[in-house]
């Protein structure tokens, strides 16, 4: 555990420069509430870097005690705010100090002030907001700087012509239709039942300032090919001259081991002699550092990372397709993650809560995950690039309506639903920011722009612009169905017993998954959700009966792998709400199966041995 807490101290890039203010804010009663909660500091809530793929120095911290007001939806501005809103805790959750909801027919406003350091004065200040859950309209000082949709992907605002002296007003306008409108919003409804959870409405990443100069380096892209012992880099630069240039260099701790300068328009290609691979046993980031450059004086640098990984689709000496790791075939067995947390529901209380349940996945011997119709902070990432998770990342859902067909081995089930225009655009456009957003995260290896038919619409063509998007990764088109002649996966669920589809499905040319199983259940008193009515897939009463049945399953495991299997997922970390077929309660208080006992039962898929033509 001594080398996760290092990691955890070594992650928290830089100390919190925001408001620092103490009042009688409390956590909101009636449910249970996770260890962490009792160390959120509502003077500072979530200081840590926001942004570790992109590392500036220049930073102000706005997270903490907001006005708030739910007002009616037509009414074009508040007449008074009403009370205290913890930001960035949405505000139907514990942690924000509200806990109500707000709906459709409503419309959320905040409002807070903050002054300007002086190191930002002759500088152009961007106003970054980690994730706003739907529609979001800012104002500084009275002025409308922008507006978003888009409740998982990060935006800004280049607030400079705002600005003026002195104290700055900052007011943002939200409103989330949840279940109610088109829009992804996950297992998000307006009436939580079974594995359909609490609404999230509003800020639920953290907030924050940053000092730029006029021209700027926007995003950078890394692309690692373990093949060719490259690593190619882009950066896009705003307000740039033709003249600019980019300077990459690339850093094994201390030791620069390749550098490059190109034109601010063209992708650096530098040379990874004898590269170290990224993977779940040996997970080694590389640190980069990108400069832009003008008449050879520097302008503006990032800090960021990469890593030499690989994940490719090879076939195995039976012809069955494999899912390889820098081609390697590697079992990859993990956890179904939600993601949701019983006092902040979207957004966890601490820095290091995010951090517990990678840590608690690995220490099981899980060595991936799949991130369930939600993004996360980009700090989660972060940690599952350090700690050496792979991640399937699905696309959040939102517009159901699709009929579920799933049986595998039978082919035409596939059964589109049909969106109407505004549907499909908002999909498309947040499922593309997403992608770019966490393009360099190394640890995802694969998209999911579908589940269980949960909004399932023109599923070849958007498996297909997603392929062309990422060719770096794989796509698995429709976990659980319905199920198309496309994509690079075939991914069955089957509850609770483990199962897998037929190899030769479609011709033989899609790698076979067993993408949920299991759902065991055991509520364990005074840390439910509710009191009662609580369920999984199947109920235990007692620890040692879940631990039977679930070890039992991971025994069918080899003869599946053996028969083509690649991957398997596990319902689920945690506990959420009613559901109670967690590894670990909602609270994360209780850990229902001995950690050691797991991780040793869990060797043995790794262990079994699949011989492909990549390297036989």
């Amino acid at each position: 555990m001594n080398k996760y807490l290092l990691i955890f101290s070594s992650l928290l890039l830089y100390s919190f420069n925001g408001h620092g203010q103490k009042t009688d804010w409390k956590i909101a009663e009636g449910k249970i509430i996770t260890a962490w909660a009792e160390k959120v500091d509502p003077g500072k809530p979530l200081p840590e870097y926001p942004r570790p793929q992109m590392v500036r120095g220049e930073w102000k911290n706005l997270n903490g005690l907001w006005d708030y007001a739910v007002i009616p939806k037509a009414e074009a501005k508040p007449a008074a705010y009403g009370g205290k809103i913890l930001v960035p805790y949405a505000i139907e959750s514990a942690l924000s100090g509200v806990a109500k909801t707000v709906g459709k027919d409503s419309s959320l406003w905040y409002k807070t002030t903050f002054t300007m350091p002086s190191s930002m004065q002759k500088k152009n200040v961007l106003l970054h907001f980690g994730a706003v859950d739907w529609e979001a309209e800012v104002f500084v000082n009275g002025i409308p700087v922008g507006k978003h949709q888009g409740g998982y992907d990060p935006f800004s605002f280049d607030i400079t012509p705002a600005l003026k002296k002195g104290t700055q007003v900052l007011e943002v306008r939200v409103w989330d239709p949840s279940d109610d409108g088109p829009q992804p919003r996950g297992k998000q409804v307006k009436r939580p039942h079974g594995i359909w959870y609490t609404p999230v409405t509003g800020i639920w990443q953290t907030v924050w300032l940053e000092g730029v100069p006029k021209a700027y380096i926007a995003s950078t892209k890394q692309t690692p090919d373990i093949d060719q012992k490259t690593l190619r880099v882009a950066a896009a630069v705003a307000n740039g001259q033709a003249t600019d240039r980019i300077r990459i260099t690339a850093w094994d701790g201390n030791q620069k081991i390749a550098e490059q300068e190109v034109a601010a328009s063209s992708e650096a290609v530098l040379a990874i002699d004898n590269p170290k691979l990224w993977s779940p046993k040996t997970p080694f980031l590389y640190d980069i550092k990108v400069a832009l450059v003008r008449n050879n004086k520097v302008l503006d640098e990032v800090k960021t990372y990469s890593a030499m990984r690989k994940i490719s689709m090879v076939p195995d000496v039976n012809g069955v397709q494999r899912m390889l790791l820098n081609n390697e075939f590697v079992f990859q067995y993990g956890p179904l993650d939600q993601g949701w947390w019983p006092d902040g529901l979207y957004t966890a209380p601490t820095d290091e809560a995010l951090l517990f349940d990678i840590v608690k996945t690995k220490e099981m011997g899980f060595n991936m995950i799949r991130k369930h119709v939600k993004v996360e902070p980009a700090r989660w990432y972060r940690y599952t690039d350090s700690l050496g998770i792979l991640v399937w990342q699905d696309m959040p859902s939102g517009d159901l309506g699709a009929r579920w067909e799933s049986r595998p081995g039978i082919v035409g089930l596939g059964r589109d639903m049909e969106r109407t225009e505004e549907s499909e655009k908002i999909y498309r456009t947040e499922w593309n920011e997403i992608m770019k957003d966490l393009y360099n995260f190394p640890s995802i290896i694969v998209w999911v722009p579908f589940n269980e038919a949960w909004g399932q619409f023109k599923t070849e063509e958007i498996t297909k612009w997603t392929m062309e998007q990422d060719p770096s990764r794989l796509v698995n088109s429709a976990s659980g169905g319905n199920f198309h002649a496309v994509g690079h996966i075939m991914d069955l669920h089957n509850y609770p017993e483990p199962s897998m589809p037929d190899p030769g499905i479609y011709g033989g040319k899609r790698i076979v998954v067993l993408g949920e199983f299991g759902g065991l259940g055991l509520p364990v008193e005074n840390h439910t959700w509710q009191s009662k009515d609580n369920w999984g897939y199947q109920s235990f009463k007692n620890a040692d009966d879940l631990f039977k049945r679930y070890a039992s399953f991971i025994d069918r495991f080899p003869a599946l792998i053996e028969k083509g299997l690649s991957a398997a997922v596990y319902t689920q970390t945690t506990d959420v709400e009613v559901e109670t077929n967690g590894l670990m309660t909602y609270d994360r208080k209780v850990i229902k199966m001995p950690v050691e006992r797991l991780k040793e039962i869990h060797q043995k898929l790794y262990d079994t041995r699949v011989k492909t033509v990549a390297n036989r």
